[in-house]
């Protein structure tokens, strides 16, 4: 089990808002003390939202520990787990989702890169990406195609991402990628194929300093990323044919801004900023995506 000094590290919640996943890393250089990590399951209550707990998955020592990221099918029906590190680079969890309690089951794990850090799946459910840290150095995303039936991954290949990648996002139309690059300070450009999933280039968009983590609106018009060293919000408006990325400015966020969210309506998003320990809520215009303070809130 992991220790109680330690806190959770990322959240998601299934399609249909019925569970809930949270990740606990772990700490990746004290193998010694049973801090491998855990991946924690609740139910939601559709009224109230509250959340009840249903068990967890504990990391159990290095080739099974050290969880970043957890990603849920459109379906509802598989998820997928990062561990970073998963004996000499990282892998993928694969499990199959209990369609009452929401608990997770092994379907087994598939290699990913060194430093897995993040795993996102495309909106029709064919295609899932890893991102890949590979610290101080150029890193990568792994591409696997997804077994409609029993949700296993099958390996595509690798594409080369900037230095430090660290987070990922896709438009809704599953057309363009987008990869936010700590370390070099931008973002890298993706096309998908439709019918493989294959990633191609397009290139990178530079970002504020320390960018990690990148979102795009549901109208796939916009995205966002968060840069945690300049402390601030880079907006970048999507050319609907090409994908490319076209910066529109920066908007100052809290201290240490880590993560980006917009709301399902496409007019709202939010930023979670570690340092000052707030939220930054702005308003989204819909005609040219530049974001508007509304205000904050302490967390």
């Amino acid at each position: 089990m992991i220790s109680g000094d330690e806190v959770p590290g990322f959240v998601t919640v299934d399609p249909f808002s019925k569970f809930a996943y949270v990740v606990t890393p772990g700490d990746v250089w004290d193998y010694g003390e049973d801090e491998y990590g855990s991946v924690s399951t609740y139910t939601i209550n559709p009224t109230t939202g509250a959340l009840t707990s249903t068990g967890a998955i504990y990391g159990t020592g290095r080739d099974f520990c050290c969880f970043n990221s957890v990603a849920v099918d459109p379906s509802g029906k598989f998820a997928y787990v990062v561990n970073e590190n998963a004996g000499p680079a990282g892998n993928v969890s694969m499990y199959a989702i209990n369609a009452t309690t929401g608990a997770l089951t092994s379907t087994g794990t598939i290699a990913a890169g060194t430093g897995p850090v993040s795993v996102a799946v495309d909106s029709a459910g064919k295609f899932a990406y890893v991102v890949n840290e590979n610290a101080g150095s150029v890193g990568s995303v792994s591409m696997y195609t997804i077994n409609a039936t029993t949700g296993a991954l099958t390996s595509t290949g690798t594409i080369a991402a900037g230095t430090d990648p660290v987070s990922m996002a896709l438009d809704r139309a599953g057309k363009f990628a987008y990869v936010a690059n700590s370390s070099s300070n931008d973002v890298s450009m993706y096309t998908i194929d439709g019918t493989t999933g294959a990633l191609t280039s397009i290139g990178t968009i530079p970002a504020g300093t320390d960018p990690v983590s990148v979102a795009v609106d549901p109208s796939s018009k916009f995205a966002y990323v968060t840069d945690s060293s300049s402390n601030d919000v880079s907006m970048y408006t999507i050319d609907g044919t090409t994908g490319a990325l076209t910066s529109i400015g920066t908007i100052p966020a809290g201290t240490d801004p880590v993560s980006v969210a917009v709301d399902p309506s496409g007019k709202f998003a939010y930023v979670t900023n570690s340092a000052s320990n707030d939220i930054s809520m702005y308003s989204i215009n819909a005609a040219t995506g530049a974001l508007t303070l509304i205000g904050t809130i302490g967390t």
